[in-house]
């Protein structure tokens, strides 16, 4: 059947799944976050993690490139999970999608007036379906990194990004006053594998599954 690729990012989702992979039977041969190799091997002789940037680990799976994946919510959601069974929440990462503007600013009437919004985000098409869905209409910004930034500089009124304790938000005097979706990592698998090597794939999930619930 041949060895079962399993797309993980580096950084707090694997932080978070290394445990979980070992109670699984999973535990890598190398440590991730230290090694150059992208492919490592786990004790289990036929399992392999091939580690991604984790706006890639859907892609990966979808495409056949890995059978499993975990992959962040926000991930899934910008991704839109074609081709992609997801059959569980890890219950890991966990954090929220919320949208966040400066101290002071009355996002309410910005609202509630039928303006335009801008808004700096890397998750574009998360934050375009919740505001049609509000019938509210936005100017997208795509920012992938310091998004506090940009109400504090007049580049946006306001930013949709992930928040896990608040403390980045507070340190810049900007609050959260809308939650778009809670987030939380979830396994991901290549339908077309689920087919072709089917038990193998069971009993990997069964096992996360149990590990999960630990």
């Amino acid at each position: 059947m041949g060895a079962i690729g399993i797309a993980l990012s580096k950084g707090r989702i694997l932080e978070e799944a290394a445990p979980l992979l070992e109670r699984a039977g999973l535990r890598l041969r190398e440590d991730p976050e230290r090694s150059r190799k992208l492919v490592i091997p786990t004790e289990h002789r036929d399992v392999r993690v091939i580690v991604v940037r984790a706006s890639d680990a859907p892609t990966y799976v979808q495409y056949g490139a890995a059978d499993l994946g975990i992959a962040g919510q926000d991930v899934l959601a910008e991704h839109g999970g074609a081709g992609l069974y997801q059959p569980l929440d890890l219950g890991i990462a966990a954090c929220r999608m919320v949208v966040a503007v400066r101290k002071g600013f009355d996002y309410e009437a910005a609202v509630r007036q039928g303006g335009r919004l801008r808004i700096a985000t890397k998750y574009v098409q998360s934050t375009r379906e919740h505001f049609a869905a509000k019938g509210v209409h936005v100017d997208l910004i795509r920012l992938y990194g310091s998004m506090e930034l940009a109400p504090l500089t007049g580049l946006a009124d306001a930013i949709v990004d992930l928040v896990a304790t608040g403390k980045t938000l507070k340190a810049n005097r900007l609050v959260a006053v809308e939650e778009i979706m809670p987030i939380s990592a979830r396994l991901i698998v290549n339908q077309a594998a689920l087919k072709t090597k089917r038990a193998q794939l069971q009993a990997l999930i069964g096992a996360l599954e149990k590990a999960a619930r630990k």
